[in-house]
């Protein structure tokens, strides 16, 4: 009978022993919960949260001997350190530790303050003379115009940067136009490009003379833009002074004497824009005409007719050069520097090169870093100026020695130079003619 009784409980007991275990536990832990509650501390708090911390008292962390506590009314105590007598101020051997307050800069931190500050000055044995030059100029109607004196020196001469170069060295002459109306584009170029290189300035600057006598103390020579009509006009307006293909020689010499009235102590003029008016041989024999008249050069920065500029150059026997590149028709980095190179290639070909840019930051900042290390690559930096002398004694050479070449020579008793002998004018053919017939 019991283990029958057994057989039917011993499941139940497997089945229900965890939830005995359980319960078990758990009244365990509510008979220990109720002996704290009986017999601990009534007082017991558990921790909060809020509220704040109580510093512990002062006795507890400084010594009696080091602290006084002076206790006010209405005012919490005021704690006073005390430093014991007898005892030396601790002190580091060999240091100063005194602190001397720094003198007040007489600067601030003004940016532009700072560039200034820093700019690269100009070396004094660089300058040129300043402008205007004594006999060099002439009270026009919007300012000093440039003449030829009676000695002959020209403003092409008088006003171009020196140039004592190694006539057999490969030479390369640049010239950045358009400097003026960017105050901190021109600054930079007159400051960190080499004194070789030309700068070529607008008309319509404002306080030109000013930046022209900053540009020659700093050795550069200068050149000033004259505007012309490109083929676009007048959607593409380069000011109201621009010389028109199909203006009046009058009109003309008008806007080019305002133009070369601006300031003074350029040694050439320069084109801004300009193709249509370039492609007029007419216009630019006028234009040039009237600068070899006044004694000043020309130079054209080759994006035009060049077969006219040339023509037109010759018939007026004006100084003159044309650039072989234009540094910046796309001013990426990689085109300027693919310029340049071009500019290396043509000096070693033709002995000399000229190249053209316009004063954008990226093409003075390619400019002055090639031109650091021209020198080491075997070239040599030399002015617009002196490249235009030297191909003007090229040409000059070269005419001479054409001129000095025998003519063709027309022998007079060359037989086939001479018409066929008639048969019966008994000459040095009639014999053979008459003879012809055994």
């Amino acid at each position: 009978m019991s283990s029958a009784v057994l057989r039917h409980v011993e499941p139940l007991l497997t089945i229900k022993a965890p939830l005995f275990a359980g319960l078990g536990a758990a009244g365990l832990f509510a008979i220990v919960i109720l002996t704290i509650a009986v017999f601990g501390k009534a007082d017991l708090q558990p921790p909060l949260a809020r509220g704040g911390v109580t510093p512990a008292p002062a006795e507890t962390l400084y010594p009696a001997a080091e602290l006084r506590i002076a206790p006010v009314e209405d005012e919490p105590p005021a704690i006073r350190f005390i430093e014991p007598e007898g005892v030396e101020e601790a002190q580091l051997a060999g240091i100063e530790d005194r602190f001397t307050t720094p003198p007040a800069q007489t600067t601030g931190s003004d940016p532009a303050d700072a560039e200034a500050r820093h700019a690269a000055r100009p070396d004094p044995a660089q300058a040129l003379a300043p402008a205007p030059l004594p006999g060099l100029s002439e009270n026009g109607p919007n300012g000093l115009l440039p003449v030829i004196p009676p000695n002959g020196l020209r403003a092409s001469r008088a006003y171009a940067r020196p140039f004592h170069g190694d006539p057999s060295a490969p030479t390369i002459a640049v010239v950045i136009g358009g400097l003026g109306l960017n105050s901190a584009v021109t600054q930079s170029a007159i400051d960190e490009l080499p004194p070789e290189i030309a700068l070529s300035f607008a008309p319509y600057t404002r306080d030109l003379q000013t930046w022209v006598n900053r540009a020659r103390a700093a050795g550069h020579e200068v050149l000033i833009e004259a505007p012309m009509e490109p083929f676009d006009y007048p959607n593409n307006d380069p000011g109201p002074q621009t010389l028109l293909a199909d203006a009046t020689a009058g009109e003309n010499r008008a806007r080019l004497e305002w133009v070369l009235g601006r300031t003074t102590g350029y040694f050439a003029v320069s084109n801004y824009l300009g193709a249509r008016f370039s492609a007029s041989e007419p216009a630019m024999t006028q234009l040039l005409q009237n600068l070899e008249d006044r004694g000043v050069a020309f130079l054209h920065d080759g994006a035009g007719r060049r077969t006219v500029i040339e023509t037109a150059a010759r018939s007026t026997n004006v100084q003159y050069a044309i650039a072989d590149r234009v540094l910046d028709e796309d001013p990426s980095p990689n085109a300027i520097d693919d310029h340049l190179l071009t500019l290396e290639a043509l000096a070693l070909q033709n002995g000399a090169a000229l190249g053209a840019g316009f004063s954008y930051p990226t093409t003075v900042n390619h400019v002055r870093d090639w031109a650091r290390t021209l020198d080491m690559r075997g070239y040599q930096l030399a002015p617009p100026s002196a490249v235009m002398a030297r191909r003007r004694l090229q040409a000059r050479l070269e005419a001479e020695a054409q001129a000095l070449e025998p003519e063709p020579d027309h022998v007079s008793d060359n037989r086939w130079s001479r018409p066929p002998a008639d048969a019966s004018s008994g000459g040095d053919h009639a014999a053979p003619a008459a003879s012809s017939g055994h």
